[in-house]
């Protein structure tokens, strides 16, 4: 088996740092957002729109780093971006400059997805590669605790006070940047190629991708379009009755049971099938979302977060590394930035027919829907998709 190495370590060290700078904010921004004016149609619009626009750069940055045959620039630069995005929310609330400054974190994180993801791919082999990637989004996530954690105690102390916080969520993300200087490319036998990319020439993948590929990131972005973001669910907790505080509590929670077992699933999906764990994480999410359309009670709330953990650590880190599998060593960063494109448009429409379905129907609907959706993304996985470990 081969050993976790540096690279691995330091790209989770990276990703903890960062994600404790995101998740900071993440919790609170829906509730900062709807205090400056911002309705729920609106939040889920410029969720979604800011998803899609950023987003696409993943495939275009997943391209440009196979051709020249860098990871290391890629992930610094896009690092730094998100890095510098936090404080500047907090200097104007007009939607065109908020829209701006989430698109620049997101560009940070388009920048730096398929280069990074290619880098951990390439210090795995096949046997160990949900161990790997799921040790690093375990560490990913960890940032998702402690980010949120400090922002409770903050708000303890300062309520409804959100402003400093974004100049208290730059610290991390610049102990991020630092980190990442310590990466560098290995010697690769890849021949960086010097034709021009356009932004959308990564679409050209889909055609030249194995039928492998094609199958199992359709059924993945079936579910995308029924998963929608997860501020509902913080809005949803809100509307049973909690508060602030208790809002951001149960998101730490949620991480927390995410990043505890992201690793161990990880490890077990090498050895029953990354199909398999993928299945289960669905089933899960399927039932937490059938349960939060139809309750209010807080306590049964925070079981569905409980699940919700279970769910995301065993699909999260799972579908990059089924990814990984499938594409080329030479085509890793394509392959995954091109899924990790069409994504993005497809989350920006859940987010939005969520926004929709919450705002004339209510969150039973929108939460029934997705649900119910999930239910055929099951069988499209079970029926269409080869029972094998990859």
């Amino acid at each position: 088996m081969k050993p976790i190495t540096r690279t691995v370590w330091i790209l989770s060290l990276v990703s903890l740092f960062t994600d404790m700078a995101s998740e900071m904010l993440y919790p609170i921004m829906p509730i900062y957002l709807k205090s400056i004016g911002f309705s729920i149609l609106l939040i889920g619009i410029l969720e979604g729109l800011v998803e899609a626009v950023a987003g696409l750069s993943k495939g275009y940055f997943g391209q440009l780093s196979d051709s020249k045959a860098k990871r290391a620039p890629f992930v610094q630069l896009g690092y730094s971006l998100s890095a510098i995005s936090k404080p500047m929310m907090a200097f104007f609330i007009y939607p065109v400059y908020i829209f701006f400054v989430r698109t620049l974190d997101r560009l940070g994180k388009g920048i730096r997805t398929g280069a990074r993801d290619a880098m951990l791919s390439a210090e795995t082999t096949k046997t160990n590669k949900g161990k790997i990637f799921g040790l690093h989004r375990s560490m990913d996530t960890f940032g998702a605790v402690l980010g949120p954690a400090l922002a409770l105690i903050y708000l303890y102390f300062y309520p409804e006070n959100y402003i400093n916080l974004f100049y208290i969520a730059f610290i991390p993300g610049a102990l991020a940047v630092v980190a990442s200087l310590l990466l560098k490319d290995k010697p690769v036998k890849i021949t960086p190629k010097n034709k021009q990319i356009s932004f959308f020439s990564f679409l050209n993948y889909w055609k030249q991708s194995a039928k492998e590929y094609r199958k199992v990131v359709l059924g993945l972005l079936f579910f995308a379009l029924f998963n929608s973001s997860d501020v509902f669910l913080l809005l949803k907790a809100k509307e049973a009755g909690l508060d602030d505080t208790w809002v951001i509590g149960i998101y730490i929670f949620y991480n927390l049971i995410f990043a505890l077992t992201a690793y161990p699933l990880g490890s077990f999906a090498d050895k029953i099938g990354l199909k398999k764990m993928f299945i289960f994480g669905l089933i899960i999410f399927s039932m937490v979302y059938f349960g939060m359309g139809l309750t209010n009670n807080l306590y049964i709330i925070i079981t569905l977060f409980f699940g919700y953990g279970i769910y995301a650590a065993a699909t999260e880190s799972i579908s990059k590394a089924w990814i990984t599998n499938i594409a080329e060593g030479k085509n890793t960063a394509t392959a995954v930035g091109a899924y990790s494109a069409i994504k993005s448009v497809v989350s920006m429409l859940a987010s939005f027919m969520a926004g929709l379905l919450w705002f004339y129907f209510g969150a039973k609907v929108t939460f029934l829907t997705s649900a119910i959706a999930t239910l055929f993304v099951i069988l499209y996985f079970i029926l269409k998709i080869s029972a094998t470990k990859k």
